[in-house]
């Protein structure tokens, strides 16, 4: 077991994900044989994870200290927070203590990974305090684009510790959930020893613009649409889903709605009362077409372009039950996620091609930020005056100008703490240092696996997807050391076969010499022979091709040798 290099009078901070990075948020806070953990969040992959679903932290240091762990609690509903509480669930199961809405959600999460019945939840607000042996929790509300978002203080006793999650200070949320500055002055005026504080957003010298502005746009171009709208936004924002659906019942318009995550988003909004919309505003798929175009409004998925989401698949002319209409409006509210942009840009494409209109971008007003922009930042330091700072959630370079602020804000440059994910940080009512490392890498999700895709697997499907596969198939006999038939080669993704003729029957006879030549050695095996024929095969296609394809001998092997 991994034992951290800290006091017993000190308390230990540290980041199994989230740090260096934008996603996988899974903060802990360790006093002695205590642990409170503060989200499990996943982060979705870059382009060169091939195939890989999801990505979340590796959870081994939590693991061995599971004896320890007293709860987990969640700032809020977001994936980047609660997207891996099922897969941490399945090795770790402690109670779990989170708001209405990202209780909702996570409930969902159990139940599609069977875990529901064997896992202990708690919902909890703002107001709620939760009592351990030696540490205690509590929360203050903030805003951020999801409701029921909470700021945790973790009171150690050697300080409070206050870990933000996602924020932004809008004054006037549509959810009439503000920010409780009250309770964030009133922390800092009794004492916070360490701010954790949401990074994203530090490089923007800006306040992020309110929930309500973005209303006001919306409602604007509502009424200068005289044809059917398709609105596409993220199902976890539940603000922008009632923005729109309180712009299409004000003209009349009835609402559609598209993706299975939208749906659920709708019925837990409507049950948690966050959207106020009668049954009889809605409509089927079969009544659209019974409706004039301007009475009606789509709501969908696929605001970031992902191939499988209703707006993906109504561009592509693939949706079984819409297609796009000449004179339809498509608002896309929300902005592309760095990665994203080039699924975003041909899916705009596509449906301009198809004869729609499409809203996007800044310059539209249709989309605001959750996460708060410099001046909000520092806003937060001003209230909570901790004594000591990490910056989390966030890539380095957010890091390292949040610590900036936080210096201009007060905090001494040396009482910040840029850290990377397994750093551990152990704090004492007066000193802060660094106090070892444990290891916090990525474990990939690929379909139902769970880690079982590693670096050599993304290394194949990176050469498959830029080189190809050629695959050798020959019968051999090891005892008389014959060839009973082929060697054949067929080519995937590398070469035309058809076009190729002489290409791939010079390579069939020199697999074929090299087959003959690999089992008269004294030693001969079946993986020898395979080998040959790879670094044969590749020598001489490279040379004809300057290609490296995957090369896959498969060798039917006869005789008592096989």
């Amino acid at each position: 077991m991994k034992k951290l290099n800290v006091k017993n009078n000190e308390a230990a901070i540290y980041g199994v994900g989230g740090l260096g990075e934008i996603g996988k948020n899974t903060y802990g806070i360790q006093f002695q044989d205590e642990i409170i953990l503060i989200d499990a969040g996943i982060k979705f992959p870059e382009d060169d994870l091939l195939g890989v679903d999801y990505v979340i932290p590796d959870y081994q240091y939590l693991v061995e200290n599971k004896d320890k762990i007293k709860a987990l609690v969640i700032t809020h509903g977001h994936e980047d927070h609660i997207g891996g509480v099922p897969y941490l669930m399945k090795v770790l199961n402690v109670p779990i203590y989170a708001g209405p809405l990202a209780m909702a959600l996570i409930k969902n999460k159990l139940e599609e990974h069977g875990l529901l019945n064997s896992v202990e939840l708690h919902e909890i607000s703002d107001k709620s305090v939760l009592k351990f042996r030696k540490m205690k929790v509590s929360f203050f509300r903030t805003t951020h684009s999801i409701p029921d978002t909470v700021g945790i203080a973790v009171h150690t006793p050697v300080g409070v510790i206050v870990e933000t999650g996602d924020y932004k200070f809008d004054l006037t949320p549509v959810t009439n959930q503000p920010p409780d500055l009250q309770e964030m002055a009133r922390l800092g005026a009794e004492g916070v020893l360490c701010l954790m504080s949401d990074s994203t957003n530090a490089e923007k010298p800006i306040w992020t613009h309110s929930e309500k502005w973005v209303g006001t746009s919306i409602a604007h171009i509502f009424d200068n649409i005289k044809e059917r709208i398709i609105f596409a936004t993220f199902a976890s924002n539940i603000s922008r889903i009632k923005t729109a659906c309180d712009n299409a019942m004000a003209h009349g318009r009835k609402i559609a709605v598209f993706g299975r995550s939208m749906d659920a988003a709708i019925v837990n909004g409507r049950e948690l009362g966050y959207l106020d919309i009668p049954d009889d505003a809605f409509v089927d798929a079969h009544e659209l077409q019974s409706l004039p175009a301007n009475k009606t409004l789509i709501l969908c998925t696929g605001s970031q372009g992902e191939p499988m989401a209703a707006l993906s698949r109504i561009a592509n002319g693939t949706h079984r039950q819409i297609s796009i209409q000449p004179g339809d409006t498509v608002i896309f509210s929300s902005n592309p996620i760095p990665g994203n942009t080039t699924s975003v840009n041909s899916v705009i494409n596509k449906l301009e091609e198809a004869g729609a209109n499409v809203i996007h971008g800044r310059v539209n007003n249709i989309h605001t930020s959750g996460h708060g922009g410099q001046e909000e930042q520092k806003l937060m330091l001003r209230l909570m005056k901790p004594k000591f700072f990490m910056p989390i959630h966030g890539e380095y370079r957010m890091l390292k100008i949040h610590t900036e602020l936080a210096e201009q804000c007060g905090v001494p440059m040396d009482h910040s703490f840029i850290m990377q994910n397994g750093d551990v940080l152990a704090l004492s009512k007066d000193s802060a240092r660094m106090a070892g490392h444990f290891t916090a890498g990525d474990v990939y999700i690929d379909g139902s696996g769970i880690g079982d895709v590693g670096n050599v697997v993304l290394r194949d499907r990176q050469l498959l997807s830029e080189e190809g596969i050629v695959v050798v198939v020959a019968t051999i006999n090891l005892d008389n050391q014959e060839i009973q038939s082929g060697p054949d080669i067929l080519s995937r993704g590398f070469v035309y076969m058809r076009e190729s003729g002489e290409l791939l029957d010079e390579g069939r006879r020199r697999v074929f010499k090299t087959i003959r030549k690999s089992m008269r050695a004294k030693k001969a095996t079946e993986s020898s022979i395979r080998n040959a024929v790879i670094d044969d095969l590749q020598e001489f296609l490279y040379d004809k091709t300057e290609r490296h394809p995957m090369i896959l001998p498969m060798l039917i092997m006869n005789g008592k040798q096989q």
